[in-house]
C-alpha cells in the first residue's frame, strides 16, 4: 500500500498528489490518502470514481480521514494512457489549440475576498499540474499584482513560464499601481497586444 499524507493541504493538492502517486505505480496497488476535511474526501472519491478505481473512506480520528483506492492493472493502464499525448496530437491538423487565460483580479469570483485569494492560489497551482498547459496568461487591472514581488502565486507562475507558458502583465496597470519596479515574472505588454491575444485565441478562460 502507498500512503500519502495530505493533512493540512488545501484543495486541489490532495487530488494532485494522489494522482501523481498513482501515475508512479509500477503495477496494481492500493493507495491511501490521509486528509483533514470532508471536502477533500469528496474530491478524492469523485476522482476515483471517474478513473474507475474501487474507493472507500473512513474517519480515523477527529479531523482525520483516510481515503483508500484500489488501483487494478486495467485502471492503472487507462490512467497512464490518459496522461500521455496521443500520436494524433503530433499530426499537423491535430495541433494543440491556443488557450489564453485572462486574469483581471487577484481573486476569483465575487463575494468573500479572503476566499477569492485562496481560490486564485488554488487555480494557478492547478494550472501547473495540467497535462496540457495554457499558451498564454494575460494579467491586467488587479491581476497584474500577481506577477510582482510578494505574490502568493509567484513560484507557480515562474514554473509555468519555465514550461513555456507566456506570462504577460499589462504595463499600464503596473504603472498605475506603482508596481513596475516590482515585476518578478513575465514580460510587460500593452492593451493592444492583450486585445489581439484575446481575439485570436482558440479558447479564452477567465477564472
Amino acid at each position: 500500500m502507498v500512503t500519502i499524507d495530505c493533512m493540512g493541504e488545501q484543495c486541489p493538492i490532495p487530488v494532485v498528489k494522489t494522482r501523481k502517486a498513482i501515475l508512479g505505480l509500477p503495477s496494481a496497488d492500493t493507495v491511501e490518502t490521509i486528509v483533514d476535511n470532508e471536502i477533500a474526501v469528496q474530491n478524492l472519491t469523485k476522482m476515483a470514481n471517474e478513473m474507475g478505481y474501487k474507493v472507500s473512506s473512513k474517519k480515523v480520528a477527529e479531523g482525520k480521514f483516510a481515503v483508500t483506492m484500489e488501483v487494478s492493472e486495467e485502471t492503472l493502464k487507462k490512467t497512464k494512457e490518459s496522461a500521455e499525448p496521443s500520436e494524433d496530437a503530433c499530426a499537423p491538423d491535430q495541433r494543440a489549440k491556443s488557450t489564453v487565460i485572462q486574469v483581471a483580479s487577484d481573486t476569483v469570483g465575487i463575494g468573500e475576498e479572503e476566499l477569492g485569494h485562496i481560490l486564485m492560489k488554488s487555480f494557478i497551482y492547478s494550472l501547473t499540474q495540467l497535462d496540457t498547459l495554457p499558451t498564454t496568461m494575460l494579467f491586467y487591472n488587479g491581476g497584474a499584482k500577481l506577477t510582482c514581488e510578494g505574490s502568493p502565486v509567484l513560484d507557480d507562475l515562474k514554473s509555468l513560464e519555465a514550461q513555456g507558458v507566456e506570462i504577460l502583465p499589462c504595463g499600464t496597470c503596473l504603472d498605475f499601481q506603482h508596481l513596475k519596479e516590482k515585476l518578478a515574472v513575465g514580460s510587460v505588454t500593452n492593451m493592444y497586444e492583450i486585445a489581439r491575444r484575446m481575439t485570436q485565441a482558440d479558447r479564452l478562460v477567465r477564472p
